[in-house]
């Protein structure tokens, strides 16, 4: 008589954008993947009433990043998702804000497609649209920025990381993540290559949630303003839809 063989489920893994922090600012696709998952693989950024979204027999594994601090290597987080894949389960890999941008998720993807395994990416509202809005500020404007750039804050030391006299042009929104601790050095690079110092500027901490500040001035005068770098996530955007903000103050 044959043995009968159990047939192994195979794995798959959803690549969720969370969003800016609170629960209502993900979408319905991302919550109904988050409820199916047997692991969530989570980063630092994501808020407790994110996590309390999670089902509660799903094995929860952090892997969150800060400054200088990386509790588990990228290249250990692309493993942990294949090995967990390769098992049988239904992993969702959350993220703060969108997955594509900032997020790491391309390389992600690159791993789970080199080993065969199926995968879904849900976007999220990402922290440059989110942080923005919550402050009031528009990122393009017919009348004062026709551009947006994303940038990550953490390259603006490397002195050939960036096109600063193009940076430095007019009608365009520059948005720095995580660009506060080097807010000194943006500055002096963007001035220094001809943008002026009043240009509108701002901070926005914790945007989007309850604990949300903004300080927003002119970018010489914001430098002054600027709080001292915490674990909360900051944003610097700069240029002239900052003055259409609710919270800017005029020089």
């Amino acid at each position: 008589m044959r043995e009968k063989h159990a047939i192994r489920r195979a794995g798959f893994v959803y690549i969720v954008g969370a969003g800016p922090g609170p629960a209502d600012l993900m979408t319905l696709r991302a919550l109904n993947r988050l409820q199916r998952a047997e692991v969530v693989v989570h980063d630092r950024l994501i808020t407790q009433e994110v996590l309390d979204l999670i089902p509660p027999n799903a094995e929860r594994l952090y892997v969150g990043k800060a400054l200088g601090n990386h509790s588990v290597p990228q290249e250990q987080i692309n493993a942990l998702l294949v090995f967990h894949a390769q098992a049988g389960r239904q992993v969702v890999r959350l993220k703060g804000g969108d997955p594509f941008v900032f997020g790491r998720g391309g390389e992600e993807v690159q791993t789970l497609q080199a080993h065969g395994i199926g995968f879904e990416v849900v976007p999220g509202v990402t922290a440059a649209s989110g942080c923005a809005t919550a402050a009031g500020i528009p990122l393009t404007h017919r009348d004062l920025a026709g551009s947006c750039i994303f940038l990550p804050g953490h390259l603006a030391d490397e002195s050939d990381a960036y096109d600063w006299a193009a940076l430095a042009r007019p009608g365009q929104t520059r948005v720095f993540y995580m660009g506060v601790q080097r807010l000194p050095h943006i500055a002096r690079q963007l001035i220094a290559h001809g943008l002026a110092p009043d240009t509108p500027a701002a901070i926005v901490r914790d945007g989007t949630r309850a604990t949300q500040r903004v300080w927003a001035t002119g970018l010489s005068q914001l430098v002054t303003l600027a709080p001292s770098y915490g674990p909360q996530p900051g944003l610097v955007i700069i240029g002239e839809t900052v003055q259409l903000g609710h919270c800017f103050e005029r020089q």
